[in-house]
């Protein structure tokens, strides 16, 4: 049974596990951000929060409230994000023993049938269609549709952070899954100097954040860019962790036009949230993960959008913003927010959706929901035990 207690309010607290992502402080991706921003507000309620990680860091084995268990990783593509994640149900298995689990990574589906062995309950955020990404080859590709069906078939519930992720797993496997979206940090404020470094100037520069991946449309972007008459530059942030050949192609197709900037990965935050809130736009080509982190960046900060036309970029822009699917879009767009007057107010309606839509509290709510019902044993994934996946193909 759950080993659970109650806080001076009278309301239940758990011990939960966070399992499968680069771990805290958050310096990477969607779900290391999701991590950091839901178990901070889990342990001020007063949960006892568990995050796994792979970098020790120098901030300590407790970091806003949650505690820190870093365990290493087979440093290989393939390997990297399994093995660790067999470690850390390890140690979730023997150390701490939590009343629930969050399981992070569709890839990590292997690991969630020896958690509920051991009856904790698991919830597995399946992320984006991963099995898209070109970084995998064959044999990659057809693991993490394997993955998808396994992770359906036994974790106790199904995360997706997207309506259109959510769709995919009602039409591939008819599962049900909870619809948890990110939040949108609110930047209402940048100082300038860090830009001005740059050489830009406020308003005066389109954006593009990503890294540099085919599905991310990057080379596309730079396409269209080059066919606009722009007369703003194009600032690109991103490199390319796997993708040399691709890396190259941008480089040599920026090298053909000198308003094209690229300036490789970005780490340091408030030049990044400066490079976002002073931008004319933020261009945005990612087309298979679920909802963005970048782009909800964007809209947190007032920033008009151009974005890749699929259904989870849309969910976040709704109609405020353009879309392309060609390069002869990207140049239209760009020179459409060049000439418009509307431009701050757009933003502002994107930055106004951003709070009404996707706060870090509300995700809270939703994850602190699921956790205590999971717990308490009320939600039925044995049910999709043989579920199947649809020969027909989703779009």
């Amino acid at each position: 049974m759950p080993q659970w207690s109650n806080d001076k309010h009278g309301n239940r607290t758990l011990s939960i596990a966070l399992i499968g992502t680069r771990g805290i402080p958050a310096s990477y991706g969607g779900f290391e951000t999701a991590v950091e921003e839901v178990g901070r507000r889990l342990a001020d309620r007063g949960h006892l929060v568990t995050v796994y990680g792979r970098d020790s860091g120098d901030v300590g084995p407790v970091y806003l409230g949650m505690r820190r268990v870093t365990l290493p990783a087979v440093r290989k593509k393939s390997l990297e994000t399994l093995s660790h994640t067999a470690l850390s149900t390890a140690h979730a298995l023997s150390r701490v023993r939590p009343d629930a689990a969050v399981v992070f990574n569709a890839a990590n589906s292997p690991l969630v049938p020896i958690l509920r062995t051991a009856r904790i309950p698991v919830a597995l955020h399946m992320d984006g269609l991963e099995w898209k990404r070109s970084k995998w080859g064959r044999a990659g590709r057809n693991y993490y549709r394997w993955a998808e069906l396994l992770g359906v078939r036994n974790a106790d519930a199904l995360i997706a952070d997207s309506i259109g992720i959510s769709d995919y797993y009602e039409h591939q496997f008819n599962a049900p899954t909870e619809l948890i979206k990110y939040g949108a940090p609110q930047l209402l404020s940048a100082p300038p100097y860090g830009i001005e470094k740059l050489g830009l100037a406020p308003g005066g520069y389109h954006l593009v954040v990503a890294r540099f991946e085919p599905e991310n449309h990057v080379y596309e972007i730079v396409q269209g860019f080059r066919q606009s008459n722009a007369q703003k530059p194009l600032v690109v942030v991103g490199s390319a962790p796997y993708s040399e050949g691709y890396t190259t192609a941008i480089e040599k197709l920026a090298d053909t036009d000198s308003r094209v900037r690229l300036l490789g990965p970005v780490y340091d935050q408030s030049l990044l949230d400066a490079l976002y809130f002073h931008a004319h736009t933020y261009l945005h080509g990612h087309s298979v993960g679920g909802t963005n982190p970048s782009l909800l960046r964007a809209i947190g900060a007032g920033t008009a959008v151009i974005s890749f036309d699929v259904s989870f970029n849309r969910d976040v822009v709704d109609d405020e913003g353009w879309f392309f699917t060609e390069p002869p879009q990207i140049a239209s767009a760009l020179e459409e927010a060049e000439g418009s007057s509307d431009i701050a107010s757009l933003g502002e309606r994107l930055r106004k959706r951003a709070e009404e839509h996707y706060t870090w509290d509300g995700v809270t709510d939703l994850y602190e929901d699921l956790l205590l019902r999971l717990a308490r044993r009320e939600v039925a994934g044995p049910a999709r035990k043989r579920a199947r996946r649809n020969k027909s193909e989703w779009n």
